[in-house]
């Protein structure tokens, strides 16, 4: 562990690895757990608990559950002035770019990107191997499956009612299966299934699920054509 990092404040709890590097002013709140060898740049907050409206849906999952520690894998890198809650979960050699955020319970695979400045709310779910660029928002209750590549300034939505859901109505994330692309600016509503290898263009607001290997676009987005072999995962 670097042990000359300029403004370092590490909670007697948190648990530190070998290898770790810190650089200045890094925050490492109660608990926290790091695993061997991963770099945590200026700035950075780890393990801050949330601060919760009286009427969030993210209270009620909080009530009554226990303290659960933000946990890092090894070899992740966790760039300057990225925020990341108590709750979460970032796995091995995992980026986290500059300003970004992951919320409580958010859990992020192995060997993912998030870009500089997005935001991954709470109660997400990131598999491995995703590719998630600058400036995307991960709405709450999200599932994005391996390998997805996100492009930049997607935007995701949970809430129909736009802020005014009844008691019986839950906050849904879309689900990002596994292998799709989503353009950049592209809208995704609440609810809705992106298939496997799917292709959102640049831009489409999607308000309808998106059958596998599928190619839509537009405003509403509507399929176009079919994903060519050659560009499938397999």
């Amino acid at each position: 562990m670097t042990a000359d990092a300029p403004g370092l404040h590490l909670h007697p709890t948190a648990r530190i690895g070998s290898g770790v590097v810190f650089g200045a002013n890094v925050v490492v709140h109660e608990g926290t757990v790091i695993g061997d060898d991963v770099v945590v740049q200026d700035g950075a907050i780890l393990g801050k608990s949330p601060a919760l409206h009286p009427r969030s849906a993210a209270l009620a999952k909080a009530a009554g559950a226990p303290f659960v520690p933000l946990t890092i894998e090894a070899g992740a890198r966790i760039c300057a002035q990225a925020i990341i809650f108590a709750g979460a979960t970032i796995g091995a050699r995992t980026i986290i770019g500059d300003q970004s955020y992951v919320r409580e319970r958010a859990t992020v695979g192995a060997d993912t990107v998030i870009g500089r400045g997005t935001g991954i709310d709470n109660d997400v779910t990131i598999g491995s191997r995703v590719r998630i660029q600058s400036q995307v928002y991960l709405t709450a209750f999200s599932v994005v499956e391996d390998d997805v590549f996100v492009g930049p300034c997607a935007m995701t939505t949970n809430d129909d009612t736009i802020g005014r859901p009844g008691p019986e109505q839950e906050l849904r994330g879309p689900t990002l299966r596994r292998g799709c692309r989503i353009g950049g600016g592209a809208v995704l509503v609440p609810g809705v299934e992106i298939g496997s290898e799917a292709f959102v263009a640049a831009g489409a607001v999607v308000t309808n699920d998106v059958p596998p290997r599928s190619v839509v676009m537009g405003v509403p987005a509507r399929r176009v054509r079919e994903v060519p072999e050659g560009e499938l995962l397999g």
